[in-house]
């Protein structure tokens, strides 16, 4: 009974540490999925603003 309950508690504290490494690779993958977001919004708005035609440019036939 005790090498069981000893067996098992080892099996727990293994499953303890992997959840944990787990949960630590998810929050960095959550962080550079958050930094390509915010990137990829930056460039989004950046091809908007050099599709928009200047007020102060004259339009290309000229």
């Amino acid at each position: 009974m005790s090498d069981r309950l000893t067996d098992l508690e080892i099996r727990y504290t293994h499953l303890e540490l992997l959840v944990t490494e787990l949960s630590n690779v998810l929050y960095e993958e959550r962080l550079a999925r958050d930094k390509l977001e915010a990137r990829l919004k930056d460039l989004e708005q950046r091809l908007r603003s050099a599709e928009e035609p200047s007020p102060d440019e004259p339009p290309p036939h000229y």
